[in-house]
């Protein structure tokens, strides 16, 4: 009786503890995934499939009302896509003197074209892992993304399809349009730079590859 009742203090103290851990273990898991190599390999390999057909969206194991979007997304997405074929892209690679400038503390994006601010928008940035600090520099553009990772048992899982104007910066994080909240403004992701899908769009054709991002508090 003793042992089960020593078994029993053990489990609970197992459980207790794997739930204060749990947070910081999704957020290590997280960081682990989208710093990895195979993140980026898997988001070469989406480059030139475009459209998820999938009416299926997932974030953080809870379905998001993704089909009553879905329209307005492709939309946005193809008009993303025109306006990218139809962009001069002699200027890339850090020839242009435009900027990204993502403030954490203020939990906004600023655009800039030398010294003088071009846009100004609200974003959401890390809240179950963290966004990296530092200077970077867009590595790939895609009009439309499938995002896909986490965990279930942890509460991190997603799968979303066709996340609109997204901009990989440093490996598997990226700055794209969010169709899966309206919280901008305060923290809401899992790594990456939330924005506005029209918004997204709007600073995605305004960017190109190589165009320089700074990460700061």
């Amino acid at each position: 009786m003793k042992k089960f009742g020593v078994f029993i203090i053990v489990f609970v103290a197992s459980v207790v503890a794997f739930n204060v851990w749990k947070p910081q273990l999704g957020s290590y898991l997280l960081t682990q995934q989208l710093s990895s190599q195979a993140e980026v390999s898997r988001i070469m390999a989406q480059k030139d499939k475009g459209i998820n057909n999938s009416n299926l969206a997932e974030f953080n194991n809870e379905a998001v009302d993704y089909v009553a979007q879905k329209d307005n997304l492709l939309a946005q997405i193809s008009k993303a896509e025109a306006d990218e074929a139809a962009t001069d892209t002699t200027q890339v690679l850090g020839e242009s003197d435009r900027w990204i400038e993502i403030n954490l503390t203020q939990q906004r994006l600023y655009a800039w074209e030398g010294n003088n601010q071009v846009y100004n928008f609200l974003v959401s940035t890390g809240k179950w892992a963290p966004t990296p600090v530092g200077d970077y520099k867009v590595w790939i553009k895609l009009a439309s993304t499938t995002m896909a990772g986490g965990s279930k048992a942890l509460g991190t899982y997603y799968y979303l399809p066709n996340v609109p104007c997204t901009m990989y910066f440093y490996r598997g994080y990226g700055i794209h349009g969010a169709y899966w909240h309206n919280n901008f403004g305060q923290p809401m992701s899992h790594g990456c730079v939330n924005m506005r899908p029209s918004e997204a769009c709007t600073l995605f054709n305004w960017s190109s590859v190589g165009i320089p991002v700074k990460i700061h508090y």
